[in-house]
């Protein structure tokens, strides 16, 4: 049933009245008036409203009565259906022009509410969706099969997922790009991962495509965002996984490479997952110092050669030096040990999971 809100209704009234001079009432399917320009009346039953729903045309009253007063009482029709009633208090000669104002106002508002649920209840259909697809284990029903189909998703193919992130950009930048990447997946199945800084995946199950388009990703937001791709898999949550992890992995280390495929980190990725000192969050305690995360990165990459280091971030060794002694002092573990840089690296990989 279409219906129209007393708040909404209220809101109708008051705006109109500000260019109408007369008296507005709003009423639903049942003949109560949901909103007026005299406060006092809603809630009570509009008997012109009443007999213009019996009818199904508009009435005209001509002279004030007992429980009705002069004016015109018009029915809502939207679908075939009579969802409510627009009355106009005066002479109905003076207000009739004004009904067909309200009326056809209403009604646009009543089927934009419509809409709008409508796609919310899509949108929320939808997100149902992806969270069971991306949590289920084991075989596919037929009937999970079949709503997959409604989403351009064969369940008996094998997938490779995208797990795009955008880098390390401002919040009005992310927002935009993020409007980017949307209508260009909006070909393919994907969906948008709430809670996750504007993630969105991409599920492709025709191999040709996987390549053009990562390097059309890549050529859109150039250096601004990360893509993790899993291996072909005949679970979709098997693939997500992976490519979450391989995700996970960009934003630790933030390589110079923007894509990575998990089939080329398994280590890594077993690795940062790895149970190996529970107690204890080294990399926490640098999380205030971006330029000593930066540092430790760099030196990582760059296999602890100080003078490669040095180069990339365009600082001193003096100042690497000073930096590394930090960190030291900090998490109490030398990146210049080897041991226990690893053990440093195991720290950023865990700390991003």
């Amino acid at each position: 049933m279409l219906q129209l809100s007393e708040k909404q209704a209220q809101d109708i009234v008051d705006k109109m009245m500000q260019d109408i001079p007369y008296n507005i009432n709003i009423m639903n399917e049942q003949g109560i008036i949901i909103g007026s320009g005299q406060r006092e009346r809603v809630g009570t039953v509009h008997q012109g409203a009443v007999r213009a729903l019996r009818t199904g045309k508009m009435i005209e009253v001509w002279q004030d009565g007992r429980l009705e007063r002069m004016g015109t009482n018009e029915p809502i029709l939207i679908n075939q259906q009579h969802v409510g009633v627009i009355g106009i208090s005066g002479h109905p000669d003076e207000v009739r022009p004004f009904c067909n104002i309200v009326r056809t106002t209403v009604a646009l508002l009543i089927e934009q509410r419509v809409q709008l649920e409508s796609q919310a209840l899509e949108a929320s259909q939808q997100k149902a969706f992806w969270e069971r697809l991306l949590n289920h284990t084991g075989s596919y029903s037929q009937k999970f099969c079949k709503e997959a189909k409604q989403y351009q998703i064969d369940l008996q193919l094998p997938s490779v997922l995208l797990y795009m992130k955008p880098s390390q950009k401002r919040a009005e930048e992310q927002a935009g790009m993020q409007m980017e990447l949307a209508r260009f997946a909006s070909h393919l199945p994907s969906f948008p991962l709430e809670g996750e800084e504007q993630a969105q995946l991409i599920l492709i199950q025709n191999d040709a495509d996987i390549k053009p388009t990562i390097q059309l990703l890549m050529q859109l937001a150039p250096n601004e965002i990360w893509i993790g791709v899993s291996q072909k898999e005949t679970n979709i949550a098997t693939g997500y996984a992976q490519a979450r992890s391989v995700i996970q992995i960009l934003q630790a280390l933030q390589p110079a490479i923007h894509v990575m495929h998990y089939e080329d980190v398994p280590f890594l990725v077993q690795f940062s997952i790895a149970d190996l000192n529970p107690h204890t969050n080294t990399i926490s305690k640098l999380e205030d110092s971006a330029d000593l995360l930066e540092t430790l990165r760099s030196f990582i990459h760059h296999s602890g050669s100080m003078s490669a280091t040095a180069d990339h971030l365009n600082i001193h060794r003096n100042t690497l030096q000073y930096r590394l002694k930090r960190i030291h002092t900090l998490t109490g573990r030398d990146p210049r040990n080897w041991l226990e840089l690893i053990e440093l690296t195991h720290g950023l990989l865990r700390h991003y999971q």
